[in-house]
């Protein structure tokens, strides 16, 4: 099925306490998608966000971002008090500033715990007792890390100090605000259903080492070489993501029982998703402990098609859609074909010097392919295109050659270049294809939401609430029903 969507985390989702959330403004924006003739709402990652403030280096693969939870919901449900939210810090409209939000925000949440132990239901407290039973497995973990996170002033697990302890009720505390977030997503999902979307998730292939996952596991993880990729597109020097590798064989003696119930957990929540650097588990890049940069990296082989017999012989027939972008190999390829995961492309890339250049232009594209004008990792479309993609192994010769390219494949001036972008995947034979929301607002490189290699900054954006324009969706939607998506 010939099928549209947007891509937007809810942290860039407007609303009044200084971070998107799953309350009222998605519900808004769903309605916008709806209207806008829309079928697909893809988010980055869920989980609680660790370094950096990315949703790529979490606190646990299981997980739900307490941040993302609605204070506005919590209200509702008596947990908290409205006037309790009258102080929220003034932030910008189109920037999350975590400074100010987080701090503030965290400290109502314990407010609505403890509103929750005073005045919950009876059958509030049997579904919390329920939901920690059905999800101990990953959830007693979290919990029980994130207490003793806070005991040692939110350092990394290698650095606690085993005299600290943590609070009395703090495990408790942290199981209940899984409880809110996975409340509060599956009422969100239940809202898409109904309006005909559906939502797509992104599931990092690595865990960040200070995670509850390689704490309560560390005989699965390696830790004399990290992961990352080498010298590419976006970097010289390649991207030291600092991860640790996984120990296949181990995995593989119990059958790769973690990777099985990670993604049954990911089905919980998403209809459809990606699987972020697919390239992995065929071969890895290996940067040896203790290396400034990737260059000195390694290939390394991965478990390969034996993972997805696997994980299909246990779950059915994955909705998975195949990151295969960067340095792809025949082996790779040959994976994502026996099981029919689509791959992707990225029309940003389409014009310059990538070695994937010819595939990501319209006319090569198969039907069974997932199509992006940019990625949360590009510029927004309009930035790349004023600015040239701000790659720093591209040349000046090279960005005026790329954009000339880009004109005449795509024949325009270069007038509303996000629209005629836009259009261009919405007449091509892709089965999916998707715009990151600031493509489709036509904002420029201030917009952009991350700078791969680049630590700080990142993941900030906001939709301002009054850019969800009617006439806007209008345009959409008319596109989409004319190339019958």
């Amino acid at each position: 099925m010939r099928t549209s969507g947007i891509l937007l985390h809810p942290t860039s989702l407007a609303g009044g306490h200084g971070i998107g959330d799953l309350g009222p403004s998605a519900r808004k924006f769903a309605d916008w998608l709806h209207a806008a003739g829309q079928r697909i709402w893809q988010v980055l990652p869920l989980g609680p966000v660790g370094y950096g403030e990315s949703p790529y280096q979490l606190f646990s693969a299981f997980a739900g971002n307490p941040l993302l939870i609605s204070l506005d919901v919590l209200v509702e449900r008596g947990w908290a008090r409205a006037e309790e939210l009258a102080d929220a810090p003034r932030c910008g409209a189109d920037r999350v500033e975590f400074e100010r939000a987080v701090p503030w925000k965290t400290e109502r949440l314990r407010r609505a715990w403890r509103g929750f132990r005073e005045r919950a239901a009876a059958t509030d407290r049997d579904e919390f007792a329920a939901f920690r039973r059905e999800r101990a497995a990953w959830l007693e973990d979290y919990a029980r890390f994130m207490a003793h996170k806070e005991a040692n002033g939110g350092t990394a697990w290698t650095e606690w100090d085993p005299r600290a302890k943590a609070s009395e009720g703090d495990e408790d505390y942290h199981a209940w605000t899984q409880f809110e977030f996975f409340r509060e997503w599956h009422a969100l999902r239940e809202y898409c259903v109904a309006r005909g979307i559906r939502l797509m998730g992104d599931l990092p292939i690595y865990v960040a080492e200070d995670s509850a996952d390689v704490w309560a596991h560390r005989d699965l993880f390696r830790f004399d070489a990290a992961a990352g990729v080498p010298p590419d597109y976006f970097s010289a020097t390649g991207q030291m993501w600092g991860n640790p590798l996984y120990r296949w064989e181990r995995m593989a003696a119990d059958g790769y029982r973690w990777w099985v119930e990670r993604m049954r957990a990911a089905l919980e929540l998403f209809d459809l998703v990606r699987m972020d650097h697919f390239r992995g588990f065929e071969a890895y890049w290996a940067v040896p402990a203790g290396e400034r940069t990737a260059v000195r990296g390694k290939w390394e082989k991965g478990p390969g098609a034996e993972l997805f017999r696997v994980l299909e012989r246990e779950l059915g027939k994955l909705p998975l859609v195949a990151e295969n972008l960067g340095v792809i190999t025949p082996e790779v390829e040959a994976i994502r074909g026996e099981f029919g995961f689509p791959g992707m492309a990225v029309l940003q890339f389409a014009f310059g010097t990538d070695p994937q250049a010819p595939s990501f232009r319209p006319h090569n594209y198969p039907r069974n392919i997932v199509a992006y004008t940019g990625t949360h990792d590009n510029d927004t479309a309009m930035g790349w295109w004023s600015g040239g993609g701000g790659a720093s192994t591209r040349s000046a010769e090279d960005v005026e050659r790329e954009k000339a390219r880009a004109r005449a494949y795509l024949a325009t001036d270069g007038s509303e270049m996000n629209w005629v972008m836009i259009r261009a995947l919405m007449a091509s034979v892709a089965d999916t294809v998707l715009f990151p929301m600031q493509d489709v607002l036509g904002l420029g490189s201030a917009a952009r939401m991350n700078t791969p290699a680049v630590a700080d900054g990142n993941w900030r954006w906001r939709v301002r609430g009054e850019a969800l324009k009617e006439e806007v969706a209008a345009r959409l939607r008319e596109m989409a029903e004319l190339y019958e998506r």
